[in-house]
């Protein structure tokens, strides 16, 4: 992704500010993402949950 000049020039204004481009898909950069995968292969792949309690009821369940 290319970032608008508008955000350079935002960067360039804000010296606290850093812009760092990180790769597209980047697992080892987003731990999360370990997380997501176990999901998405596990029990809890194809389930619409109804609620907030719902999710967490599966999830402590099932992780």
């Amino acid at each position: 992704m290319q970032l608008l000049p508008v955000y350079h020039q935002y960067a360039a204004d804000h010296d606290w500010l850093t812009i760092v481009q990180l790769p597209s898909h980047a697992p080892d950069l987003n731990p999360v993402e370990g997380v997501w995968s176990l999901l998405r292969r596990g029990p809890l792949a194809n389930i619409a949950f109804t609620d907030d309690d719902h999710l967490e009821r599966a999830l402590r369940r099932d992780l």
